[in-house]
């Protein structure tokens, strides 16, 4: 008899732990069911932190003026790939693997990126780029695309800038060969500079450093013997402005020109009156509007954060848009029906402008070009693709 109690005790334990379970499945299903998942894998510490950061305050703003898709709520789950390679992948890993988010938004920084590439593609997770121009990025992977240009029309830009603008017959490229961003953006300078000048010759100097380097007497002075009539020196805000820093001290006063990673108020306050008169191009500026959607962004972003908004915060915004215009259109948050919607975007009206996505997945849209004057970004042109 008392065994016969037990076994109906156990039997009774058994029935309802499994309906427990199976009500917290339901209950996690049904909750699933009724979020989408959007994963952002940013540099939120590390060398590029001020560029990940700007690039969250556009994504977090984008969340909250357009909280739903499909009458669902949509959330962001943001993790930290603290500049880091191994890191964004394992943040990418994540994502996908526990919080089983429907697409992802990141990095700032391409060798961040194409670290997550093939994550992405072997899960079939589609990613969306804010600011990574290297090719390499998107080549060969269906799953990634951008929102902001490349570097092969970067570089042609601010060579064209340099060859035109400033009459300029010789160059010294100063590249971080740790990042391959500054490798990329150099090489296509480069091939422009060449080209525009019809001299292969005038590439004068290529010198290379590393992440982290502090003194870069070295190579200045190498470049400084060269005598060129520009320096294109592409890489981090934090070293780019030291480099221009000393190179100013060692009274080198040619033109310096850089890159869209120059644009961050960290820049700025490491450069000081260094970096006064200092040319880069980016993705888009407050002083020229381009779009309905610029102006609401422009507004909003002021009012949330009291400040002025930057290209990369623009940026975000627009891929965090740009993934709820392809689960509307394609009716579903499931990865795959985002991916083949987002192959298919053109004509987004963005708040960094008009963007349609080739058949590599890349933006293709206009450059701007910014100087630093009186302390401050201040816009000089845009740009058009040809």
């Amino acid at each position: 008899m008392k065994r016969s109690v037990a076994i109906f005790l156990v039997m009774c334990l058994v029935i309802s732990m499994v309906a427990g379970c199976s009500a917290k499945n339901t209950s996690n299903q049904a909750e699933n069911g009724d979020v989408i998942k959007i994963g952002v894998f940013e540099p939120m510490t590390g060398a590029s932190a001020a560029g990940g950061e700007m690039t969250v305050e556009g994504i977090k703003l984008a969340n909250e003026m357009f909280s739903e898709a499909l009458g669902k709520k949509v959330e962001i789950i943001v993790l930290d790939n603290k500049s880091d390679k191994v890191e964004a992948a394992n943040a990418v890993a994540r994502l996908i693997e526990k919080d089983k988010v429907n697409a992802i938004i990141g990095s700032y920084g391409s060798s961040l990126s194409m670290s997550a590439g093939d994550l992405v593609k072997q899960n079939k997770v589609p990613a969306v780029g804010c600011s990574p121009t290297n090719p390499l990025v998107t080549l060969n992977n269906d799953f990634y695309f951008r929102v902001c240009f490349i570097d092969p029309f970067q570089g042609t830009v601010m060579a064209n800038y340099a060859v035109k603008d400033l009459k300029a017959k010789k160059a010294a490229i100063i590249q971080d060969v740790t990042q391959d961003y500054s490798v990329g953006l150099s090489k296509f300078f480069v091939e422009s500079f060449k080209k525009l000048t019809n001299d292969e010759n005038s590439i004068v100097e290529i010198s290379s450093y590393n992440t982290g380097d502090q003194d870069f007497t070295a190579q200045l002075t190498n470049v400084k013997s060269k005598n060129p009539d520009v320096i294109f020196a592409p890489g981090n805000y934090g070293e780019s402005a030291l480099l221009i820093k000393q190179a100013r001290e060692l009274g080198i006063n040619i033109p310096i020109l850089g890159g869209d990673t120059w644009e961050a108020p960290e820049f700025l306050d490491i450069g000081g009156d260094s970096v006064e008169g200092i040319v880069f191009s980016t993705h888009f500026t407050a002083e020229a509007p381009v779009t309905d959607m610029s102006k609401d962004f422009l507004e909003s972003y002021k009012k949330k954060y009291n400040k002025d908004a930057n290209a990369f915060a623009a940026l975000g915004f627009d891929a965090y848009l740009v993934i709820l215009d392809a689960i509307e259109r394609a009716n579903s948050a499931a990865p795959v029906d985002i991916q083949k919607a987002l192959s298919e975007t053109k004509n987004f009206m963005g708040a960094t402008g008009i963007i349609n996505l080739d058949e590599n997945g890349d933006a293709v849209k206009s450059a701007v070009i910014n100087q630093v004057n009186g302390g401050k970004f201040k816009y000089l042109t845009t740009v058009e693709p040809q």
